[in-house]
């Protein structure tokens, strides 16, 4: 079921009917290294995020890149690719890839430079010859659908956010409802000059949620979700927002993963409220790859 308002996403979703029975934490991840000093100029144009007038220090952000990749690896293991020069958006792989148990699936995305990152055989070969799975290709279909920066997943209940913007449209949502074999899935509109619901919202576990309510353009829609979490949602402020505090992931049960800039952001109120719902946060710095307008949830691909 999709629905698209905060009344009838209230009406659909009770404890008991959609509990916690799937994993909720994947059993493996996929990073792609940063590969170019430039930015994704079409991108920028509805990413508010992106840094204006810059470049990328390689150097640095590879690092960054490589440091993320070892601190993850007690959590599950990780797998990297190298990075393309023509792909400058690649390091952020989980718009354009996403799993389901023993499936890959490719989205479909808004800008032509992205579009090529969707055509990479490597990646497609690794999964269907190495891992076994099977491949759902969305990346010519009629709509927009950048997986899971515009869809929030709580995988323990089947049950996704999906935020309407430039990057995911209705028909998007519906491709990707059915793509990961969801059981309800909210389709709501983010706020003007928001881009990907994964800087806005992130489910951690199914157990918490850290959401900014100034990202979604209803406060209902924000309102509703947080309910699902009870007092495991913690709300974030515009700055917080701002310096990426939402994406965020938990790649094992007793861990949230965030940029260093990020975890800064929290308050000790915050970091209270995740530690009493089992949640250590770890941090890296990224502040190089933020420049290109994503960061750490945006880096990481997950494996189911």
């Amino acid at each position: 079921m999709i629905v698209t308002s905060a009344s009838d996403f209230r009406a659909e979703y009770s404890p008991q009917k959609y509990p916690p029975r799937h994993a909720a934490t994947a059993r493996g991840a996929f990073l792609v290294a940063p590969a170019s000093t430039e930015l994704a100029i079409e991108s920028g144009q509805d990413n508010a995020y992106m840094a204006s007038d810059t470049t990328i220090d390689l150097a640095r952000a590879c690092a960054q890149h490589d440091a993320l990749a070892l601190a993850l690896g007690p959590d599950v293991p990780v797998a990297l690719f190298a990075g393309r020069p023509d792909c400058p958006d690649g390091m952020f792989p989980n718009n354009v890839f996403a799993t389901v148990r023993d499936r890959l699936i490719i989205g479909r995305m808004r800008h032509a430079v992205r579009q090529r990152e969707a055509r990479r055989d490597d990646i497609r070969r690794w999964f269907r010859d190495v891992l076994d799975y099977a491949e759902l290709d969305l990346s010519q279909r009629d709509c927009v659908a950048e997986l899971t920066g515009a869809l929030v997943i709580d995988r323990a209940r089947g049950i996704g956010y999906c935020g309407l913007s430039e990057r995911c449209d209705l028909a998007g949502a519906r491709a990707m409802h059915a793509a990961f074999g969801l059981r309800l899935s909210f389709a709501f509109p983010l706020a003007r000059g928001e881009y990907h619901t994964n800087v806005v919202l992130a489910v951690l576990a199914g157990r918490a949620a850290l959401l900014a309510p100034s990202g979604f353009a209803d406060p209902a829609d924000a309102e509703a979700i947080a309910a699902v979490y009870g007092n495991g949602a913690v709300l974030l402020d515009e700055a917080q927002k701002a310096a990426f505090a939402a994406n965020a992931i938990a790649l094992a049960p007793q861990r949230v993963w965030m940029s260093q800039r990020a975890a800064a952001a929290l308050a000790p109120a915050q970091y209270l409220a995740l530690a009493r719902h089992g949640f250590a946060v770890g941090a890296v710095p990224l502040d190089e790859i933020e420049k290109a307008g994503g960061s750490l949830r945006c880096c990481v691909a997950e494996i189911f």
